[in-house]
């Protein structure tokens, strides 16, 4: 499974594979425990516990005395040219559209909500800015990676 977090470092992409309960990361795993920490395996042969808390797609890590945070990014819910364009993760409908054209956002503001395979997604602002184009209305049918919106990015 491939996945994209953002992190104080920026953007990184982590394939992660599962085996029985444990996800194992080039060598390195995590298991759950019953008590809600993660005990995390290194390829050294070290071992520690850590705390994890995720709110929406942000993970909190505590893990060594320190704490890590990364925020999970949805495949597609920016386009690949960082500009300001946001489009369709996946096919699906637009359910509603939360901003106007000339409205400025604030990063990780929800500007549009789509149903696709009977889930809601909200697309969200990556950065702050001004709603320069809306492609799409509320009841509209989107394919995967159609351009929903665009932003321009403040300075």
């Amino acid at each position: 499974m491939q996945h994209m977090f953002s992190g104080k470092e920026g953007e990184v992409e982590v394939t992660l594979s599962k085996e029985g309960e444990a996800f194992v990361l080039e060598g390195h795993r995590t298991e759950m425990m019953r008590d809600g920490r993660m005990r995390v395996s290194f390829s050294d042969g070290t071992s520690h516990l850590a705390h994890v808390a995720k709110v929406g797609d942000v993970w909190w890590v505590h893990l060594n005395g320190q704490t890590f945070r990364w925020e999970r990014i949805e495949p597609g819910s920016a386009s690949n040219t960082n500009d300001g364009g946001l489009v369709a993760p996946m096919p699906g409908k637009v359910l509603e559209v939360l901003v106007s054209v000339g409205q400025e956002v604030e990063a990780g503001e929800a500007l549009m909500v789509l149903e696709a395979m009977k889930m809601e997604h909200r697309i969200v602002a990556t950065t702050d800015g001004v709603v320069s184009a809306l492609h799409f209305n509320a009841g509209d049918q989107v394919v995967q990676g159609a351009a929903l919106l665009e932003l321009e990015e403040s300075n």
